[in-house]
């Protein structure tokens, strides 16, 4: 058994995972202290290391490629601050961090944990429901759905189309961008069916964040989707062969347009494409092209 306890949290490891439970200092990120207590298994790791300052120190996990949904959904732009997986070590701590490395180190030799890409998650992501209050909205996500409810701060026209709700089968994707200086983060759903290239500010399946305190906290939100959508290294191959029908079941010609290409349903798509093009949204050469695209499938 290895363990360091800081100001900044602890770290026990029992020779198969790793505990990481963030402190209760008011220096704590609040995505760690909201995050909660980490259970990483040695399989999911790929190295540790330890960084010694003049302050204090760090202590630094390396994860596998997919083995945990929350660094997938925010592709290495978590701060320092925000990481579950460092932790800051005080001076008089340096020779334990050290123990611990070693510790981690030669388990991962004895247990000779592969360093390739994961197949499928090693952690499950946080945990649902998760709500969160941050930008121009407020979303929610009980593991089926996403709810998307504006706040006095969104844009009019993006507000005037409601509240959202969006069933996690129709998600294709969700990414997570913080604020850095002027310019502005987000987090946006794509919707299988109906790509967007509005502004996040005007997009009514994404959230604008302008880098306030609880901005980081929609991290927490992308990685639950993240988690429960097929993992980034399912072959394509194999993905497509799960929608397709069954030989014996799949008729000679092509197979019934989807629910979402329905006449309504495309007719609400031109006027939705109209209303972009006319606020300024969508350039004349970008309208004339998602229009056409929709005029085909009708």
């Amino acid at each position: 058994m290895a363990e360091i306890i800081q100001r900044d949290g602890t770290w026990t490891f029992d020779g198969e995972t790793l505990r990481l439970v963030p402190g209760r200092d008011k220096a704590v990120s609040l995505l760690r202290k909201t995050l909660g207590e980490l259970t990483v298994p040695l399989t999911a790791l790929a190295g540790i290391a330890f960084e010694q300052g003049k302050k204090s120190g760090r202590l630094r996990l390396r994860l596998r490629d997919g083995a945990d949904p929350l660094l997938q959904a925010t592709g290495g732009k978590l701060t320092d601050a925000s990481d579950p997986y460092q932790l800051t070590v005080e001076p008089d701590r340096y020779g334990v961090a050290e123990y611990v490395v070693d510790e981690v180190r030669n388990a991962l030799l004895l247990e000779q944990v592969p360093a390739k890409r994961c197949e499928s998650y090693l952690l499950s992501g946080p945990s649902v429901p998760l709500q969160v209050a941050a930008g121009d909205a407020t979303v929610s996500f009980d593991g089926e759905h996403v709810r998307l409810e504006w706040n006095w701060k969104t844009e009019e026209a993006k507000a005037a189309s409601g509240t959202r709700s969006i069933d996690l089968a129709d998600v294709a994707a969700v990414e997570w961008q913080p604020a850095i200086g002027l310019e502005n983060g987000y987090l946006r759903f794509t919707v299988k069916n109906a790509p967007t290239k509005a502004p996040p500010k005007y997009d009514p399946n994404s959230v604008e964040l302008w880098g306030f305190k609880k901005d980081p906290l929609m991290a927490l939100v992308a990685a639950a989707v993240q988690a429960r959508l097929p993992h980034p290294a399912t072959p394509a191959k194999a993905a497509l062969a799960e929608d397709a029908p069954a030989a014996s079941d799949a008729p000679a010609a092509l197979p019934a347009a989807p629910a979402e290409d329905s006449h309504d349903a495309l007719l609400r798509r031109l006027r939705e494409l109209g209303e972009l093009h006319q606020s300024g949204i969508l350039t004349d050469e970008e309208f004339a092209a998602a229009k056409q695209a929709v005029l085909k499938r009708m």
